[in-house]
């Protein structure tokens, strides 16, 4: 028969006492990493909520139905305004076509989409801004007005009519001609992120 010394039984003692630490470790962290049976139905609504909401969602800021709305059309912009700027039309209805392929899923055609927008530029007025102290006007103002009428085919009752005015001032002492250009860029790109945001974004 072999006895072990009370060092031995000591160090047995301990090993033993290490070894149920650790298998009751494992076995809380086991208990902790289960999931509480009464929170299955909370987690199966949940993933349901999700399945729905991918039905209609925002692509870069577009509040869309996709199952109900797949196209838009939009109708070239005519410059019906007193004063004419010849590149204004065709710069106006490509900034809007630009935007909606690039923000949204939609398809762009040219007639009889889900959505339909059409309109035209009323505006291209040129006025006198601040008067300086030697009593001439330091500053000018170009202002464009584009009215639109936007039809919601799927949702009738988000179709509206409306004029949106932009303005830029620039040195009285500068030609029109010569600050036109950028000056338009600028508008006709407000003008589209407006129109925009008015008929889907709904910001």
């Amino acid at each position: 028969m072999t006895y072990n010394s009370p060092n031995q039984t000591g160090e047995m003692l301990i090993q033993t006492g290490k070894t149920l630490t650790s298998k009751s470790r494992t076995e809380s962290i086991s208990d902790q990493s289960r999931i509480n049976p009464r929170l299955y139905p909370m987690f199966l609504a949940c993933l349901m909520l999700l399945s729905s909401c991918s039905i209609s969602y925002k692509f870069n800021g577009a509040n869309i139905n996709y199952q109900t709305t797949h196209s838009i059309s939009i109708a070239d912009f005519p410059n019906n305004a007193p004063m004419v700027n010849p590149t204004l039309s065709n710069a106006l209805s490509e900034a809007l076509r630009d935007i909606y392929q690039r923000q949204t899923r939609l398809e762009i055609l040219s007639r009889n989409g889900d959505l339909e927008l059409e309109g035209e530029i009323v505006g291209y007025d040129i006025t006198q801004g601040a008067i300086s102290a030697n009593s001439y006007a330091s500053e000018s103002k170009l202002t464009i007005r584009v009215t639109v009428h936007f039809t919601n085919n799927s949702y009738p009752e988000e179709s509206f009519d409306k004029t949106y005015t932009v303005f830029r001032t620039f040195d009285a002492s500068s030609l029109l001609s010569d600050v036109q250009d950028e000056l338009c860029s600028y508008m006709v790109t407000e003008i589209a992120e407006n129109i925009y945001n008015d008929t889907v974004a709904k910001w």
